[in-house]
């Protein structure tokens, strides 16, 4: 049986890290997304259990207690978490498994998945950044503005994953995550 793998894509809110995780999925129905619980009320279109698990914070706070949750962080007053049972089962069969997750979540799998493919989504700019999360309307302009000010120190990060990829383009960003995943790297020459 193929081994399974676990990978984690993360990136500041708004970076794109969905709409090229759609478009992954899309090419490579084989690879398993995780699907993240959160305390948060859904945006306009999202369902329960297909975008996310919508849960109260009880609920939520019951599941950490549980260790129900192979990671957990709080983010703009929410908090958002990995199942980690179903996730479990899936690299115990052999699958590639993919978590969208925030930084503090990433460090935690990190921590007990050595193994794990760390991929870091940037953005080209961090004006460009903010005119996304503008464009969204959703939010205030203080979430807006503590969300920039979160992506920061996130893109500080970005040296910490194995592969960084600026989303710059969605088809160049989406070539380069797949060359992360599919393609062996070329064996080292070594002169006898």
């Amino acid at each position: 049986m193929a081994k399974g793998k676990l990978i984690v894509l993360t990136g500041p809110s708004g970076v794109g890290k969905g709409t090229l995780l759609r478009s992954l999925m899309r090419r490579h129905p084989e690879l398993y997304l995780s699907i993240s619980v959160t305390t948060r009320q859904p945006r306009a279109g999202e369902l329960h259990g297909r975008d996310y698990y919508f849960v109260s914070r009880p609920e939520f706070e019951r599941m950490a207690a549980n260790q129900q949750l192979l990671e957990w962080a709080e983010f703009a007053g929410n908090c958002y978490g990995t199942p980690r049972l179903a996730v479990e089962k899936q690299i115990q069969r052999g699958r590639w498994v993919v978590l969208e997750i925030e930084l503090e979540g990433a460090r935690q799998i990190f921590e007990g998945f050595s193994d794990a493919l760390g991929i870091f989504i940037l953005p080209p700019s961090m004006r460009e950044l903010e005119q996304r999360l503008r464009q969204r309307a959703s939010e205030s302009e203080e979430a807006i503005l503590r969300r920039l000010e979160r992506a920061r120190a996130e893109v500080d990060a970005a040296d910490e994953f194995d592969v960084q990829v600026v989303n710059d383009s969605l088809e160049r960003a989406l070539d380069q995550i797949e060359a992360a995943l599919f393609v062996a790297p070329e064996p080292e020459i070594v002169a006898v």
